[in-house]
């Protein structure tokens, strides 16, 4: 699928990208160009330390910010497919820090929009998040109108051969900031925090994560938003699994934290299928026939009110899965 095509990646450094980047290279060797975009020099030194460009001739890394439009566009020229993965995510930073956080995730998204309309790209696949589907926090705000902006995106591309798609997922297992690793550093102290004992999250892989926007590359047509169907997690049981020896004081959610996590409405259901792995949230007028769509992807319409939610999810991961994922994803 890739073999031959150039491919640029924004946040490139990060887990994601740099998870993308070890795929790409394994699955397709003859790759034209993978191209790794961020604006951390210190992350980009240590990744070509890992990617040497007498063993990678294909790996480019080009410091840049998604801010930065007229940067953007030189970084595009020759691109076919790029992955936008560049955000600001903290949730308790784009709280203290809005207009950072407004700059990045939606000035960024429409830099990256507009550079590959101007640049002759084909493909762009956005990372969402669950914090974007019914968001209380500006992080999960900016992110939903970041969503919007690529799904509306194919409307303005006119004759121009380029479709936009959305990927969205929770937590990514081992991901910097997320919890597993926190929990994994503070074991030494005997003590593991609990925001609230019936949180509950949902978990994927990096692979798994990876998967998915390789899925939406190859096989989008347009104005998707593709969720995963993954199982979900007791914030108890993870702090079970990762020091059951340590105390688990209750201090409170943090603002702007939710309870569950959330990744398809009821809203959002008049538009929801189930495509077997994946459900997807297809644009309200798409740019193509619904019904190609649907006997294509043998989609299957989900019923109105269908909500899918971490706490209310079918699959929960056990103390023993947690274990034993840890130790394969993260240790």
């Amino acid at each position: 699928m890739l073999n031959n095509q150039s491919i640029l990646i924004t946040g490139g450094t990060g887990s994601l990208g740099k998870q993308l980047t070890k795929t790409i290279l394994a699955k397709w060797p003859d790759v034209k160009r993978l191209v790794i975009y961020s604006r951390d020099e210190q992350k980009q030194f240590q990744m070509a330390q890992e990617y040497p460009a007498d063993k990678y001739p294909n790996i480019r890394f080009f410091i840049g910010d998604v801010r930065d439009l007229e940067r953007l566009k030189r970084a595009f020229t020759g691109i076919d497919c790029v992955i936008h993965a560049a955000a600001m995510k903290h949730v308790h930073i784009a709280e203290y820090n809005p207009d950072e956080c407004v700059k990045t995730n939606v000035g960024g998204a429409e830099n990256v929009i507009k550079a590959a309309l101007s640049s002759g790209v084909s493909k762009v696949v956005a990372l969402s998040t669950d914090k974007a589907c019914a968001p209380i926090n500006l992080y999960g705000a900016t992110k939903l109108t970041s969503d919007k902006l690529f799904i509306a995106a194919n409307n303005i591309r006119g004759t121009q051969d380029i479709k936009f798609s959305v990927v969205r997922y929770g937590n990514v297992m081992g991901s910097n900031g997320s919890v597993m690793p926190f929990f994994l550093q503070r074991r030494k102290s005997g003590v593991l925090p609990i925001t609230e004992p019936t949180m509950t999250r949902f978990n994927i892989s990096l692979d798994d994560g990876v998967k998915m926007v390789l899925h939406a590359l190859e096989h989008a047509w347009g104005g998707e938003l593709f969720v995963p169907k993954i199982p979900s997690y007791r914030i108890t049981d993870l702090a079970e699994a990762i020091g059951p020896e340590c105390k688990h004081p209750v201090i409170g959610i943090r603002p702007g934290e939710k309870i569950h996590e959330e990744m398809i409405t009821s809203s959002d259901s008049f538009t929801t299928y189930d495509l077997g792995s994946y459900y997807v949230i297809l644009p309200q007028v798409p740019a193509w026939n619904l019904d190609d769509y649907i006997a294509t992807h043998s989609a299957v319409k989900m019923p109105n009110g269908f909500n899918y939610t971490s706490g209310a999810n079918e699959e929960f991961l056990t103390v023993e899965e947690l274990r034993t994922l840890i130790g394969e994803h993260v240790c």
